[in-house]
């Protein structure tokens, strides 16, 4: 596949493993660039064996290959190398010579104990653009801790206010059913070399980067943590109410439930019009935001009552149609058949050689002139390492067979 993207010709040694950096730097790949993954000799991304659910084939019962692994690792290729062994580490200091961006997310300090920490790799490639993904960064009393997603989840704050409301069956701290501050982090080590490389475009400079978990997720709590630090107001665990905002949140209807956003005066002066209750866009328990939140629980009955009558369809049709924000709540089964998802072209095959047709969610960045690209599916441990020390260093099949002798490779 043609290659058009706004990284083409940017080659990233992808030092990451789980979910965080490996989405970084399929991030960078989807752009364009050459990601080279690598690997820990014999076994891998530790990403690949976290299941089940496993790919369904001969290799993946065994815990091969996840599916989890299948999500943050397209457009790369894989090379296996122990850098535990002075030939493994000098092989990544080669690589190095010949690369713009090393991605990694070992423990502070792990690399530099094999002479691959930023200060040795910058004497031998000054414009290199060094990224390090940790749980909680480089300096500060918990740097030297390991961070999960989960974990970060909590110590940020984000599950004191995941959950339903105190009291309620159920209540307690909540985690996000996705890893989210795996993802924040992710987007902001992506976000920070296409910085740094806009800067080395400038000033000829390569730099270190320095993004944690616990840093991405804290910056990710937005109103919540506004609330505190400027109101003085902990916004606390509201379920799926929004803790700001009413009507938001989840109704039932006739066969299910829809999820209904009023985000300001002009939206609920429409709900109430289609719902055939214009009178309460005047009422004064409900005429302003403020007066909506306050009187949540009341006016929650008063729209549930409402819907009464109609299916989910019928009411997202009908709601859209007068201009209210309304959704259903869809699985991920129906994903797989929702109009937008197909008219948006949402979801990615590639052929792999042993699993068969990998699918993945669709890069949300669009552009005119310089496409992201789908160009190779997730790849086996090792699959390219004939390859990428052929093309990136020019070894020949003795140089491949002397580095396996050594335990490199």
């Amino acid at each position: 596949m043609l290659n058009k993207g706004a990284l083409s010709g940017i080659r990233v040694l992808d030092m990451t493993r789980v979910v965080a950096g490996p989405y970084a730097g399929q991030i960078l790949g989807d752009l364009g660039a050459e990601v080279v993954k690598i690997e820990r000799k014999g076994e891998g991304d530790d990403c690949r064996r976290v299941g089940p659910p496993w790919m369904d084939n001969e290799l993946g019962r065994q815990g091969q290959d996840s599916t989890y692994y299948q999500s943050v690792n397209r457009n790369k290729s894989s090379i296996s190398v122990d850098f535990a062994t002075e030939a493994g580490a000098d092989l990544i200091r080669q690589l190095v010579a010949n690369a713009d961006v090393l991605v990694e997310n070992y423990r502070s300090g792990t690399l530099a104990r094999y002479g691959l920490g930023y200060e040795e790799l910058k004497a031998i490639n000054p414009k290199l653009i060094y990224c390090s993904v940790t749980g909680f960064g480089q300096t500060g009393p918990y740097a030297g801790r390991s961070g999960y997603d989960y974990l970060v989840q909590a110590m940020a704050g984000l599950m004191s206010v995941t959950g339903h409301h105190d009291g309620e069956p159920g209540d307690g701290p909540m985690r996000v059913g996705v890893p989210i501050a795996d993802i924040c982090a992710g987007l902001y080590a992506a976000i920070s070399v296409l910085a740094a490389l806009n800067y080395r475009n400038v000033s000829g400079e390569g730099q270190y980067i320095d993004v944690s978990l616990f840093d991405s997720q804290l910056s990710a709590m937005l109103n919540t943590f506004s609330g505190w630090f400027n109101g003085g107001t902990a916004l606390g665990r509201t379920g799926n109410d929004h803790p700001s905002a009413a009507p938001y949140g989840v109704f039932p209807v006739d066969d299910g439930f829809i999820l209904i956003a009023t985000f300001n005066d002009r939206e609920f002066v429409r709900l109430s019009a289609v719902l055939g209750h214009a009178d309460w866009a005047t009422d004064p328990r409900f005429c302003s935001m403020g007066a909506r939140v306050a009187n949540r629980e009341e006016l929650k009955a008063l729209v549930t009552e409402a819907l009464k009558g109609k299916t989910k369809a019928e009411w997202v049709e009908i709601l859209n149609a007068g201009t209210v924000s309304c959704g259903g709540i869809n699985e991920m089964a129906d994903l797989e058949k929702d109009p937008q998802v197909l008219a948006r072209e949402l979801i990615v095959s590639q052929e792999h050689p042993t699993n068969g047709t990998i699918r993945s969610a669709a890069s949300p960045m669009r552009f005119s002139a310089s496409p992201v690209t789908y160009r190779q599916a997730p790849p086996l441990l090792g699959e390219h390492n004939e390859q990428i020390l052929s093309s990136w260093l020019g070894f020949d099949e003795a140089q491949i067979k002397a580095l396996q002798a050594q335990g490199a490779i």
